[in-house]
């Protein structure tokens, strides 16, 4: 058995774009490449340290907005 050359995939791209068509083909690119990025980073678990950088960025959102309220506050008075 030989190994797969660019007649082949010619072939196979050909047939594929028989079956599913020109409009589908960018729509089925797209969600291959959006499954497969969310396996990628499911299975390095980059979706969990993404998870802690948003909660930490809304605690110092939160800080910093108390801070705003007091600095109002005490100029007011």
């Amino acid at each position: 058995m030989g190994s797969i050359g660019i007649p082949e995939l010619l072939l196979v791209f050909a047939i594929i774009l028989l079956l599913f068509g020109a409009k589908k083909l960018p729509e089925i690119g797209r969600g291959l490449g959006e499954g497969i990025r969310s396996f990628k980073s499911a299975f390095s678990g980059e979706e969990e340290k993404k998870e802690e950088k948003i909660v930490q960025a809304k605690e110092i959102e939160a800080e910093v907005i108390k801070k705003e309220e007091k600095e109002k506050v005490k100029t007011e008075t």
